[in-house]
């Protein structure tokens, strides 16, 4: 009899799961910044890994603006009305090998690369004229040698910026 119960008595523990546990999820928004600040100002991004990649600076810094937009815990302001400024350096950029393949014979060939880039960032509170943090991010993206390399590297780029954006954000939100 307990049986033909089953699928009611599941759905009412789901049921009261999701009641009970509704509120136990952690958000890192505005988590750490401080009260006052209210805008920010990202500079001119600085590079120099002497990569010589191409809208590597413009990339990065239409991720990281886009990600403080989004996020709306501080406002892009211009630095004459901003509280806050976050000042990044692309100090190291790297397509590596990353994954070496056995071919027919004794000669191995590269199946995989590596995008690694490094950045350096300041976040700098402009009312009390004091560095928040300095921080060090590095991310990185493998990427396919066989196929369109050019796409695959662009898009191994496009996807380090991304997360390295990701990170920089929730670095200077919540003061990591």
């Amino acid at each position: 009899m307990i049986y033909k119960n089953k699928p009611y008595i599941m759905l009412l523990f789901v049921v009261w799961a999701v009641v009970n546990f509704n509120g136990c999820f952690y958000s890192f928004t505005g988590a750490s910044v401080a009260p006052y600040l209210k805008t920010v100002f990202i500079t001119p991004i600085d590079d120099k890994s002497g990569s010589g990649e191409l809208n590597l600076k413009e990339s990065f810094k239409s991720a990281i603006t886009k990600r403080f937009i989004d996020d709306n815990t501080l406002q892009i302001a211009e630095r004459s009305n901003a509280d806050a400024l976050v000042e990044c350096t692309i100090v190291s950029f790297t397509d590596a090998a990353s994954v070496i393949s056995p071919a027919g014979g004794s000669n191995p060939s590269v199946s995989g690369k590596r995008i690694t880039i490094g950045v350096k960032v300041l976040f700098r509170d402009l009312v009390k004229k004091k560095t928040i943090s300095e921080k060090n991010y590095s991310n990185f993206e493998d990427y396919s040698t066989s196929g369109s390399v050019q796409t695959n590297r662009s898009q191994a780029v496009e996807n380090t910026i991304n997360k390295l954006a990701d990170d920089i954000l929730i670095g200077t939100v919540s003061n990591w």
